[in-house]
């Protein structure tokens, strides 16, 4: 008969097991799928039984969840996520790995952290490098991250402004005239922007950014001829500039800035002739001191369990440009 192994936790109070347990008790129900351990909760002792290889590290990350429990913060399925991760890769968490790399609280006073272990590269690359670059699916969090770790940067006023920018490039689809001054034409390319700062700061405080232009959400075109300094600059939706324009927007950076640069080289709208600036760029500025690369896969989607499945299935016939050190 195969060996067993035990793990005991201490749940103090009904909102501390809530907060641990998620909604219908998911959280438990989804590691109890992956990992084969079996929970017990009786007197508010939560009991772990399982195989000894895996009662012991998940013991370990409820433990580590459990302080996140104590602190009035719900833990999320995408934090499980991350734990099981780690699990499964048999990496233990880096001492770094989740609380010391929360970027900013949000709008509604929630952390914003990392959510799997390459997202965590993401941030520490951040943290490092003067440059990104981060090439992943959608739904990776490449844009929510970026424009969080601008938004920290700007609260501690090491940088004076963000500036954030994308290519107007119509995806798959002919749009046709549009009506409205040059700025309503080009806001629908830029609304995801928009919807990342609202999520990340409340409405009259992005307003404010917004209208004193200290956050400036604008088109590629934008930027020619321009030194940005003090900066904050995000290129995002890069798989979607031609090899000039991210030349064009790479030699904006100006003294104590820092860039990070954006993209799917899976979603490319460029005519089929024209080759990519970003899977160009990643080819070219690999091993240059200073700029860091970071490369997400269907594992780091924190959207919808879904967006994960959906993406698994296009893989087997979209076969990935290579990105050297991507």
């Amino acid at each position: 008969m195969a060996k067993s192994a035990t793990y005991e936790l201490k749940i103090s109070s009904q909102e501390e097991a809530v907060n641990l347990f998620g909604q219908g008790d998911r959280n438990l129900r989804t590691i109890e799928r992956e990992t084969g351990v079996k929970f017990l909760l009786r007197d508010n002792q939560l009991t772990i039984k399982g195989p000894p290889g895996q009662v012991a590290p998940v013991g370990d990350m409820l433990t580590r969840l459990l302080k996140q429990a104590r602190g009035g913060q719900p833990v999320q399925p995408s934090d499980v996520k991350f734990g099981l991760m780690l699990i499964a890769d048999g990496a233990p968490p880096a001492p770094d790995s989740i609380e010391s790399l929360e970027i900013m609280m949000d709008g509604r006073g929630r952390p914003v952290k990392p959510r799997t272990p390459a997202q965590a590269d993401y941030v520490r690359s951040m943290n490092k490098n003067d440059m990104v670059v981060c090439i992943g699916p959608a739904g990776t969090g490449k844009t929510f991250l970026a424009v969080a770790a601008a938004l920290s940067r700007l609260n501690s006023e090491e940088v004076s402004r963000i500036v954030v920018c994308r290519p107007a490039v119509e995806a798959g689809e002919k749009l046709g005239f549009l009506p409205g001054d040059f700025q309503q034409k080009v806001d629908p390319y830029l609304r995801p922007i928009y919807d990342a700062l609202f999520s990340l700061i409340n409405p009259d405080r992005c307003a404010r950014l917004l209208e004193r232009n200290i956050v400036e959400v604008a088109p590629l075109a934008y930027m020619r001829g321009r030194t940005l300094d003090h900066a904050f600059v995000i290129m995002d939706e890069a798989q979607n500039t031609t090899v000039e324009q991210m030349k064009m927007f790479l030699t904006r950076l100006g003294r104590h800035s820092r860039a990070v640069v954006t993209g799917d080289v899976t979603q490319i709208d460029l005519p089929s002739e024209t080759a990519s600036g970003l899977v160009d760029a990643a080819r070219r500025l690999d091993g240059i001191e200073g700029i860091g690369f970071v490369r997400f896969t269907r594992r780091d989607v924190v959207r919808h369990d879904l967006v994960s499945r959906i993406i698994k299935a296009y893989e087997g016939d979209d076969a990935e440009p290579d990105t050297p050190g991507a």
